[in-house]
């Protein structure tokens, strides 16, 4: 991130608006937009985004397979046969009908 190019105030963004959305898809860098000098928020090319939401759902994944390793490890799963049978007898009249 180049501080002077990308960091802006949202005035100068509305009055050059093509410029940045130029900037963005050459750059492929965010641009911080502020507001009364603090940071008010973030744009990122549609391109750029897309990725950061492949990246996310994999890394929410990996966290969610390492959940699943930390609970068998640490004892809280049951064999799947437990859990059918605890199932069918908590929903068995549910199942009969």
């Amino acid at each position: 991130m180049k501080l002077s190019r990308d960091i802006q105030s949202l005035s100068v963004f509305k009055r050059d608006t093509a410029k940045f959305r130029r900037q963005l898809k050459r750059t492929k860098q965010p641009i911080v937009l502020t507001v009364n000098g603090k940071a008010d928020m973030v744009l990122i090319d549609a391109e750029s985004y897309d990725e950061y939401l492949r990246d996310k759902d994999q890394i929410d994944m990996i966290a969610s397979v390492n959940r699943g390793i930390d609970d068998m490890r640490s004892g809280r799963t049951k064999p799947a046969e437990q859990v059918f049978r605890e199932f069918e007898e908590k929903y068995k009249n549910l199942l009969s009908e």
